[in-house]
C-alpha cells in the first residue's frame, strides 16, 4: 500500500466533503470488517477492524458477548426463527443484521431500553460466549461485557471481486452518511440567519436556492407575493428551518419573514452591528410595506436617521433587495402611548387611550387623518397593530361618541390584534 497517496487520498476527502478524517478511518474500517467477513468470516460473526494510519497495518478482531444461562432462550421460547440478538449494554441493546451477503452490523434497539434479564437470546457460539467461559480469560466479566479475540488473515489470501464491492459500497454509503451530517451540522448552526445564495432551479412553485454545500427550497409560503425568480438570480435569503430527513438534511428558506428585513439592515447599518443602535420591532406585509421600530442606546445618535442613511442609501439598498418594499422607521418608546402613536406614523395623533385588562388602545385622531391612520385596506393600523402588541381602535377625535354609535359615518372603529387582517375598504375612503 503506498501509504503516502493513502493518507493524502483521505485528507483529500476530509477537506472536499467537510468530514472529520477520524470519520473516513473508521468508515475504512468498518468496509474492511465487512469485506473479511465476506470471504473469511462466519454468519453471525462480529467482526471489527482497526487500522493505523501511519504504518497502514490492519487487525482483525471477533467480538463476543458475554451471555449467562439465564439469558440463553429454552426450547420451549424458541419461535423457530433465527434470532440475531446482542445484549443490553449501557442501557441499549444491540441487534446485528444480516444481510443478503451474510455480513452483519450493529443496529440499535429502537423504542424502550431492555435490560439483560429482559432479552432472550439464542446462543450462537460465533456470536457469545458463556460466562465461566469469559471469566477464565478476564475474571472480573459481566453479562453484557464483550471479549475480543485477535484474527489472523492467510498470507496469501486476498479479497474477491465481491468482498472488494461491498468494501467500496459501504465506503461510500458511510461518506454520504457522514457528509449528509456535516451539512446538516453546519446549516443547523446558521438558523436565523441571513444568506446569499443563486437560484439554481424552480420546480412548481418550488424555489431552489444553491448557498453553498447545498440547495435550500424556498417555499411558496415563504416567497414574497409577486416576486419572480430567474435561474442563475442571487438573492438573499434567510435560514428558516434545518431538518434531518432520509434523503439528507432540509434546508428550509424565507424571503418573506420578518428577521429577514433585521438582518438586512445589520448589514448595512454599522451601528446595529456595534451594538448603538437596536432594532426592537419589525412588522411587515411582504412585497407591500413594513414597519421597523428602532431605538439607540447614545444620545448622540439618530436611531432613525442610522437607518436612512446619508441621502437614504442605507434604507434604499434594502428596499431594492426587497423589490421595492416600502419600510417606514420610527423609533421605539417603552410608553405604550408613545409607541402607538409613533406606530401609526404617517399619521398625526390626537389622543392614546390604553386599556391595560384588554391590552387594548383607542386612538383618536383628526378627521382629516382618519384614512391616513388606518391606510389603504387597513394596512398602516394592521401593521401598528403587529408591531406594537397591542389591539388597536381608531376614531375620530372630531365626532361625539353617540354619533358614532348611530351612523358609523364620523368615526371608524378599527379594532386590530396582532397578526390578524383587516378589512375596512367599505368604510374608509381609500389613499
Amino acid at each position: 500500500m503506498d501509504l503516502k497517496s493513502f493518507t493524502s487520498a483521505i485528507q483529500q476527502i476530509a477537506d472536499e466533503k467537510g468530514i472529520p478524517r477520524e470519520k473516513i478511518l473508521e468508515t475504512i474500517e468498518m468496509a474492511l470488517a465487512a469485506a473479511y467477513k465476506r470471504d473469511y468470516g462466519k454468519r453471525g460473526q462480529i467482526i471489527r477492524a482497526k487500522m493505523n494510519a501511519e504504518t497502514g497495518a490492519v487487525a482483525m478482531t471477533q467480538v463476543k458477548i458475554v451471555v449467562d444461562t439465564a439469558m440463553i432462550m429454552s426450547e420451549s421460547e424458541d419461535p423457530g426463527t433465527e434470532v440475531d440478538a446482542g445484549v443490553a449494554r449501557h442501557g441499549t441493546a444491540d441487534f446485528e443484521r444480516e444481510d443478503r451477503h451474510g455480513y452483519g452490523r450493529d443496529m440499535p434497539l429502537s423504542g424502550e431500553a431492555m435490560s439483560a434479564a429482559d432479552l432472550k437470546i439464542r446462543f450462537n457460539p460465533d456470536k457469545h460466549i458463556m460466562l465461566d467461559e469469559a471469566q477464565k480469560i478476564k475474571p472480573d466479566v459481566v453479562p453484557g461485557d464483550e471479549l475480543t479475540f485477535p484474527l489472523t488473515l492467510p498470507a496469501d489470501a486476498e479479497y474477491g471481486r465481491i468482498a472488494a464491492q461491498t468494501a467500496k459500497q459501504v465506503i461510500l454509503q458511510r461518506i454520504r452518511e457522514a457528509e449528509r451530517a456535516a451539512v446538516f451540522d453546519e446549516y443547523k448552526d446558521k438558523e436565523g440567519e441571513i444568506m446569499s445564495g443563486l437560484v439554481q432551479r424552480i420546480e412548481g412553485r418550488n424555489v431552489y436556492v444553491d448557498i453553498g454545500r447545498t440547495a435550500g427550497v424556498l417555499p411558496p409560503e415563504e416567497q414574497v407575493p409577486g416576486e419572480r425568480y430567474r435561474i442563475g438570480e442571487r438573492l438573499k435569503v434567510l435560514v428558516a428551518l434545518v431538518e434531518k430527513n432520509p434523503k439528507g438534511p432540509g434546508v428550509f428558506l424565507s424571503r418573506s419573514h420578518p428577521r429577514l428585513l433585521k438582518k438586512l439592515f445589520e448589514l448595512e447599518v454599522p451601528e446595529i452591528a456595534s451594538g448603538v443602535v437596536e432594532i426592537k420591532a419589525v412588522a411587515r406585509e411582504p412585497g407591500s410595506r413594513s414597519k421597523v421600530a428602532v431605538v439607540s442606546h447614545d444620545n448622540g445618535v439618530d436611531p432613525i436617521g442610522s437607518l436612512v442613511g446619508q441621502k437614504g442609501i442605507r434604507v434604499s439598498t434594502v428596499i431594492q433587495e426587497l423589490g421595492g418594499e416600502k419600510i417606514d422607521i420610527i423609533e421605539w418608546d417603552d410608553d405604550p402611548k408613545e409607541l402607538t402613536r409613533n406606530a401609526l406614523s404617517p399619521a398625526k395623533v390626537r389622543e392614546v387611550i390604553l386599556d391595560e385588562r384588554r391590552r387594548e388602545a383607542r386612538v383618536l385622531v383628526p378627521e382629516d387623518q382618519l384614512s391616513l391612520a388606518i391606510g389603504k385596506r387597513g394596512q398602516n393600523v394592521r401593521l401598528a397593530a403587529k408591531l406594537t402588541g397591542w389591539k388597536i381602535d381608531i376614531r375620530s377625535a372630531d365626532a361625539s361618541a353617540d354619533e358614532t354609535a348611530e351612523s358609523g359615518a364620523t368615526g371608524t372603529e378599527a379594532d386590530v390584534a396582532p397578526d390578524t387582517a383587516l378589512e375596512e375598504e367599505a368604510k374608509v375612503p381609500a389613499e
